[in-house]
This record gives structure tokens, sequence and C-alpha cells, in this order.
């Protein structure tokens, strides 16, 4: 409801929403004046009867605001986790005001839902397993999330590990799809594939000599 629409009196009915039965709407001096989760009106106390200012009256909306926010992020964090800013961007798009969104960002924090950390930790492992990725294409799509960097480092260090067993697995079936071209074009398809990937040179360039030799070796047996 928009500030402007604010307004103080006495409640008069507070009846149940036929699309939601989480929320209630209240009714001042016989008219509707605004809907609000049931928890947040048992919470304040509301009943046929009691007087209200119009500042109480924002405050109450701001709570319900900030609580339908939270729900909200619930609901996006339900599908997997996501970085803070993830969760401060979709809300914007949803049209939560700047009030509302450090209020909710505020809870998840608080209840452990947000943890950019953890975040991170979750984002390396699931690439390794079911999308390898170099380092540095694991730091670009972190930070692109708005992961701090130290907290990027830390979670690929964390993770460990030789990169080159699942460069190399990505190169094999890679090259399949490259057999019959010159052998420079295979290899410079093949090295741009796997730069894109986020792997380094020096990555790169011995998974090269390892799958371009070994097709080497299958034209020698053929």
């Amino acid at each position: 409801m928009a500030e402007e629409n604010i307004r103080s009196g006495t409640i008069t009915e507070i009846a149940d929403q036929a699309r939601d039965p989480e929320r209630v709407s209240v009714f001042l001096d016989g008219q509707f004046a605004f809907g609000v989760a049931r928890e947040i009106a048992a919470r304040e106390g509301l009943f046929v009867g009691r007087s209200l200012s119009a500042a109480e009256v924002a405050d109450l909306l701001r709570a319900d605001e900030a609580a339908r926010a939270t729900n909200a992020a619930l609901h996006f964090l339900g599908y997997r986790p996501r970085s803070e800013r993830e969760v401060r961007d979709r809300l914007r798009r949803r049209g939560f005001s700047d009030e509302a969104i450090e209020a909710a960002v505020a809870r998840l924090l608080d209840w452990r839902y947000l943890d950019d950390a953890e975040f991170a930790r979750f984002w390396v492992e699931n690439r390794t397993e079911h999308q390898p990725r170099g380092r540095r294409r694991l730091r670009a799509e972190l930070r692109a999330k708005g992961v701090d960097a130290d907290l990027v480092d830390q979670a690929i260090d964390e993770a460990g590990g030789d990169e080159f067993p699942a460069a190399l697995a990505l190169a094999r079936k890679r090259v399949t799809s490259l057999r019959g071209l010159d052998p420079l074009v295979q290899r410079r398809r093949l090295a741009g594939f796997l730069q894109r990937r986020g792997y380094d040179w020096d990555i790169v360039r011995s998974v090269l000599d390892a799958v371009l030799g070994e097709n080497e070796d299958a034209a020698e047996v053929d």
C-alpha cells in the first residue's frame, strides 16, 4: 500500500482471505484497509475494536512486506543454494523495497539459509561432479554471483584435486566430434574448448598432447 493511502482508524473486521488462508484482511471504520499475514496479526495483537494510528499501520505493512520477502526468498532457495547477491537481485526484481530486502536477508543469514562460504563450496563440488570446470572458470562464475574473492579462493583451494583428469575426460569426449579434421584444426578447436571451460594453458597443453597423441596412436594401428 502506498504511503499516502495509509490511514488510522478502528478495526471493525478481520476477515480470512479466500485466496490465501495464511493472510487476513483488516477493515478500519467499515472499509478494507490492508492485508497482513495471519501470524503478524496475531503477534501484533490485532482485534476488532482496537484503534490503529497511521504509524502503527505503516509498521504493520513494513513487517508484512518483510515477511513476504522472506517467504519469496525461501521459495527461491528451495530449488538450490544461492548467493546473497542472487537473493537480493531476485527480491529486487520481484518489486520488494530495499528495507524489506534488508530485513529478509538479515533473517536468512541468521537462520543460516544464506552463507556465501557454504554456497561457494556447494558450487565448486557440484561443478566438479556434474560439469567440470577449470579454476579460472569457477572463479569467474562465483564472482559473477557476488561471492567475495577470498571465499571463492578458499572454496576452490579446499576442493583441491588435480585438474588434469577432468580436463582429459572432457577432451576425450570432445575429440570424437573433431575426427577427420586437419590435426592443427583439431588442436586449435580442442584448445579453445578447454580454455572456455576455464583450464589454464599448462593443463590444456598437457591434455592436447595426451589426447591428440592417443589419436595418432589409434591411426597407426588402423
